[in-house]
């Protein structure tokens, strides 16, 4: 069988839990549903720092952030490290790039072994968006998704017809502030979402440093985001369950119209592929960068290691290969991603990688050394806007164990507080929504036991330094471009006046 197609398909911010097929209780994606359909369903696929710009390079060099140097937003790729497109590439691949990139704008960290590409900015823009190239920027009109995806569709058809071909389709879309395309306005319509059953966690049994963070959709979420002053009446602590839900149907309002025009260009997608005959043997991979609360446990935005912000959605159709309609529920990270890649397109891992091809256990075959758990770990401490506390953890099948110790060890964007020592661990099997923390119950003591000689095994697995003191830092780490950093201090700044 000649080697096959790649189309990698990424959104930004996509919760699992807003696709029809993973069961969403808020919207209906009929396109992602059909390549779910056509494929098969990863149920237990993790990112392994939940924020754009280190999930993007974790993806693309197999590494954890440690490794390949983004750490955080504030932080650009290391160029050294290789990438999986510069393997295809090496190999005889066409590679194409449309979308976001967000690793970086200066020549050292711009897109690399890519016949073409254009990318944002930055975060980019929904509406007429400026992006760049290698024959400079240019201000392009029309809808962000659609622009992607024209980009996409029309690289397709132009390509040589005798090589096979890479293409990363990666929406900017649902990242706020959400701007919905003008022919989605009126889905989902204020009262109509379902709201969460933890809507009004009151975060009782968490850490201090998880009770401090800035994502409250009551509290956090500003006009800026929704589109709409708050109304006099709902401000103020005593109207503060009246405000949740009143901001939450406004954000799931415009959240979702943004992920409708995901699922309407994953489709065209999906049908100029198969008009050009390219369906049998073409991969097609759907994912999103990281989780995103949607109002669980009152809040928004990821970061965190509760899973609604830890799991990516993941569909992948190879018809050649893979059998239509499966459900895979083996645990992969983002850092597997590339070794997967290039073992579908027959050709060895890169010696830098610290991920394992998932091949087999997409194709149904029994991996009797498949790991049984997944190491994260999130570095922006305390950052500017969320305030959310560095920290790292262990997930497997039954039983979450996070360890927030609470410093910055000198990562661009994170802040120079310290904080407590906190411990949180969640039975998974009893407590699936993760609302008692039982880290501290006896109870529970040998299992923290085991969970935390399994985390320390993992670290030294990734050669990842745990938590040792202040003093623990990693003085290489990069700071990203200067218009990066002054769009991030601006938006800052808006946001701490909103507040």
């Amino acid at each position: 069988m000649p080697r096959p197609n790649i189309v990698f398909v990424m959104s930004d911010d996509h919760a699992a839990h807003a696709i029809s097929a993973y069961g969403s209780k808020v919207n209906s994606t009929p396109q992602l549903d059909r390549l779910a359909q056509d494929g098969v369903r990863m149920d237990a696929t993790y990112c392994t720092n939940s924020i754009c710009s280190p999930s993007r390079a974790s993806i693309l060099t197999g590494t954890y952030s440690h490794v390949n140097g983004v750490a955080s937003i504030f932080t650009e790729i290391d160029y050294r490290v290789p990438t999986f497109a510069e393997v295809l590439k090496d190999a005889g691949y066409q590679t194409a790039l449309f979308g976001k990139w967000h690793l970086g704008e200066r020549p050292e960290s711009a897109p690399r072994h890519f016949d073409a590409w254009r990318v944002f900015p930055g975060q980019g823009e929904y509406v007429d968006p400026l992006m760049l190239g290698l024959d400079g920027a240019e201000t392009v009109p029309g809808y962000a998704t659609d622009i992607v995806t024209d980009q996409s569709i029309d690289w397709i058809r132009q390509r040589d017809p005798e090589r096979p071909f890479l293409l990363l389709v990666h929406h900017k879309a649902p990242h706020r502030p959400w701007v919905p395309d003008e022919k989605h306005k009126d889905l989902y319509p204020v009262g109509s979402i379902p709201e969460p059953s933890t809507l009004f966690d009151d975060h009782s049994t968490r850490s201090q440093a998880v009770r401090g963070v800035r994502m409250s959709v009551a509290d956090d979420l500003g006009a800026d985001e929704l589109g709409e002053d708050l109304p006099d009446e709902l401000r103020g602590p005593e109207n503060r369950e009246a405000r949740m839900r009143w901001k939450y149907q406004r954000y799931l309002r415009d959240y979702l119209q943004c992920v409708q025009s995901i699922d309407d260009n994953v489709g065209r997608l999906l049908d100029v592929l198969d008009d050009e005959g390219l369906g049998e043997n073409t991969v097609v991979v759907y994912t999103s960068d990281q989780g995103f609360f949607l109002g669980d446990h009152g809040w928004f935005d990821k970061r965190l290691m509760f899973d609604e912000s830890l799991q990516m959605p993941m569909m992948i159709r190879w018809p050649a290969v893979i059998p239509a309609g499966g459900t895979c529920d083996a645990m992969v990270t983002n850092v597997d991603f590339a070794a997967t890649f290039l073992d579908m397109a027959g050709l060895d891992d890169m010696p830098t990688s610290q991920g394992r091809s998932f091949l087999p256990v997409l194709r149904g075959e029994e991996v009797p050394d498949w790991p049984d758990a997944i190491y994260y770990r999130y570095w922006e401490h305390d950052d500017p806007i969320h305030h959310a506390p560095a920290h790292y953890g262990v997930r497997t099948k039954e039983y979450k164990l996070i360890h927030y110790y609470g410093a910055g060890l000198g990562v661009p964007g994170s802040s120079e507080r310290l904080f407590e020592s906190e411990w949180e661990l969640y039975d998974l099997r009893k407590d699936p929504e993760e609302l008692v923390n039982v880290a501290d119950d006896p109870a529970y003591a040998e299992t923290r036991a085991a969970l935390t000689a399994q985390l320390a095994e993992m670290q030294a697995h990734y050669a990842d330094t745990p938590y040792s003191g202040p003093e623990t830092r990693r003085p290489e780490w990069s700071w990203a471009d200067e218009k990066s950093l002054r769009q991030v201090a601006e938006y800052t700044k808006r946001l701490n006046q909103e507040a």
